[in-house]
């Protein structure tokens, strides 16, 4: 009997996702865990079973990988703006402006510094670098976040870990482009730097955020009010509003916007149209399997291609991963969040739990497509290491992390 490569691939796949998400539930009812049983069950299956198609090395063939990943974070984004039930109070937005405008830049730079002076990294591979692997992933961080739509369940720790998520894949491009800038034209910041902020930070922002409001106007007039007496919503069709973030994320693109501020505006944007309309749930619940289903063949496939990307890993490498998620995140976070209403634990769980995932996958993709980094196939070492080590400390502590936040009755001042 002769076996098609291809149909023992995608039965592998079946096992690894099938036991990725039963197995956790044997000691728990949560399933963190799932993510690094994803990836180490696919760096299992590479080594121990013939026959496998090889799956595309991210260093020779970046583009699948791109996009793959493009489309995942899009869908993710998408969904993460759903959830949020409530937008006011406006207090309750100040941890995550704090994460955003001061955690993220320090870990962007701490990660640069430390390129630079341990790798030996150029400035602006260091400054992408940083870019790379400062977002938090609203992928994988479902066990953080806010419920679905309509459910409730919006402490603190959960809106902020989840607003912060959902905005900062954004907000690393701009950092992006400084790195390429830099490669391109060298410090000379009075000969670039105000065009770098108008451009890269004011335009593409402003216009990003415009065109997620817009589009999530639009999408919801589409949805819930023409034609009056057969909306789209009554049945239930999820496809045509995915379609419609597809719409909105490439036009942003196309106009030189931020596509990923603007889905996820959007998903805040339709959420506030017929709020309390039950087909909110059913296109979140749509697109979180859409998610899910993306989210387990990248895992699975990075696992698959890990034995081969770890091979040029290094000591100072590894060292950089440790010193990220154990020292930097959690350093950065803690100095964000001095003098804010959260609660002294509730502050350390914020500050701690920012998995690093899909996210990172692209923006190296994304950044080796426009600049020749030094030593590119230990960047992807690196990057490989410190998802599966940042799912591994996310999924199984994380449970007994949001254990010990603070009960709802106890909630910060900020919420009231």
């Amino acid at each position: 009997m002769t076996f098609n490569p291809y149909h023992v691939a995608l039965a592998v796949i079946g096992i690894i996702v099938i036991l990725s998400r039963w197995l956790p539930r044997l000691v728990s009812r949560r399933e963190p865990a799932s993510a690094p049983l994803m990836i180490l069950f696919g760096a299992s299956a590479s080594l121990m079973v013939p026959g496998l198609p090889v799956v595309p090395d991210p260093r020779v063939s970046p583009l699948p990988w791109e996009l793959i990943s493009e489309l995942t974070v899009i869908v993710a984004l998408f969904g993460t703006g759903m959830r949020i039930d409530s937008l006011r109070p406006w207090r309750r937005w100040a941890p995550t402006v704090r994460m955003l405008a001061v955690a993220m830049p320090i870990t962007i730079f701490a990660v640069a510094g430390l390129s630079v002076w341990i790798v030996g990294l150029t400035l602006a591979g260091a400054i992408l670098l940083g870019a790379v692997l400062a977002p938090t992933d609203p992928v994988l961080a479902a066990e953080v976040q806010v419920g679905p739509p309509q459910e409730g369940a919006e402490h603190p720790v959960r809106f902020a870990l989840t607003t912060e998520a959902g905005l900062n894949d954004g907000l690393a491009f701009p950092f992006v482009y400084l790195g390429l800038i830099v490669a391109a034209q060298g410090l000379a910041v009075d000969a670039w730097g105000l065009e770098w902020f108008l451009r890269d930070v004011i335009y593409r922002i402003g216009v990003g955020s415009a065109m997620g409001w817009a589009g999530g106007r639009m999408l919801g007039y589409i949805l819930f009010a023409v034609p009056r007496y057969s909306t789209l919503a009554e049945t239930g069709s999820g496809v045509i509003a995915l379609a419609g973030v597809l719409l909105c994320y490439g036009s942003t693109e196309l106009i030189e916007g931020y596509g990923f501020i603007a889905v996820v505006i959007m998903g805040l944007t339709l959420r506030r149209i017929e709020e309390h309309h039950v087909f909110h749930r059913r296109l979140h619940d749509f697109s979180e399997s859409i998610e899910h289903a993306l989210t387990a063949l990248l895992l699975i496939g990075l696992g698959a291609v890990l034995p081969t990307l770890l091979v040029d890993l290094t000591w100072r490498l590894v060292l950089i991963a440790l010193v990220l998620l154990l020292v930097i995140r959690p350093l950065s976070g803690w100095i964000a969040l001095l003098g804010s209403d959260l609660h002294l634990r509730d502050r350390a769980v914020v500050s701690v739990y920012g998995v690093r995932g899909v996210g990172s996958i692209y923006y190296l993709c994304y950044a080796g497509s426009h600049v020749e980094f030094i030593n590119e196939s230990q960047l992807w070492s690196l990057v490989g290491l410190v998802i599966l080590l940042s799912t591994i400390l996310h999924g199984f502590s994380v449970g007994w992390a949001m254990d010990q936040i603070t009960p709802e009755e106890g909630k910060s001042r900020s919420w009231r």
